[in-house]
């Protein structure tokens, strides 16, 4: 299913899951999707996306894991294809049909996620293998192209709230004055007051992670009564986006993945 879902074909999820009961006779259609949704979290801890419709439950066993592990290493064609997907080119900018139809709230984890996430460490990942995720982040023209998109949903945001002063206003800084602001737009409130946005785009799922730099994080503390983040998601097909307002420190749980190392 993942196959198909990366590579754009269609595919039936009830006729997947009717399969697999008549070979799991003991597990109801119920339990088959709640184990797909503990592969999903697997996935996604392992820097791969995960099927859209089965939301991240966090709390699976070491033994799904390891399972999941052996599976896709020995997946090279799901590797190639996920390969492909994260740095495919954006050719053209989606069309902005209504306000309505592309913000979203935002998303809630499954209640367990926290205690889990206290208590159990992301599997280590092997010096071989990918992170599917981080190699989408950096996919420039996906940036770009998702910066682009989130200007015309706050065009359309003030410009339909009637303030088309403020609207005419918008500045693309990322654009105009570098990336490292810390945010890439420049917009404003109803009241004119400033609106910094930082926009994270993916062709994947609502819950799939996203990275953020240090001076993205700082900003979102310094100046968070203006900081939004806009989570844009299912870019490719239909994109929606949600919006986190202040410190992502308060609106998100940060895993360091990286450090920096200088002699003493």
């Amino acid at each position: 299913m993942l196959g198909h879902e990366l590579r754009g074909d269609s595919y039936n999820k009830r006729e997947h899951n009717r399969l697999l009961q008549s070979v799991l006779r003991a597990r109801s259609a119920g339990a088959i999707e709640f184990k797909h949704s503990n592969i999903s979290a697997v996935l996604v801890d392992l820097g791969f996306p995960y099927i859209d419709g089965y939301k991240p439950r966090s709390n699976y066993q070491e033994l799904l894991r390891d399972e999941v592990v052996a599976r896709l290493d020995a997946a090279t064609i799901l590797q190639q294809t996920a390969a492909v997907a994260v740095v495919a080119p954006v050719v053209e900018v989606p069309n902005l049909r209504s306000l309505l139809e592309v913000i979203v709230p935002i998303p809630v984890r499954n209640t367990e996620r926290r205690a889990i996430y206290e208590t159990r460490a992301l599997p280590e990942l092997s010096l071989r293998r990918t992170n599917y995720l981080e190699r989408e982040a950096r996919n420039s023209s996906l940036g770009s192209a998702g910066e682009l998109f989130a200007l015309e949903v706050e065009h359309r945001r003030l410009w339909e709230a009637g303030h088309r002063d403020l609207a005419e206003r918008i500045e693309h800084v990322s654009a105009t004055k570098g990336d490292g602001l810390g945010y890439d737009i420049l917009s404003f409130e109803a009241n004119g007051a400033e609106r910094l946005i930082e926009v994270k785009t993916t062709a994947f799922g609502q819950m799939t992670p996203f990275f953020a730099s240090r001076r993205e994080v700082r900003v979102s503390e310094d100046r968070s009564a203006q900081y939004q983040l806009y989570r844009i998601f299912k870019f490719r097909q239909a994109p929606k986006v949600f919006m986190l307002s202040g410190s992502l420190r308060e609106s998100c749980v940060l895993d360091p993945i990286e450090y920096r190392a200088s002699l003493p």
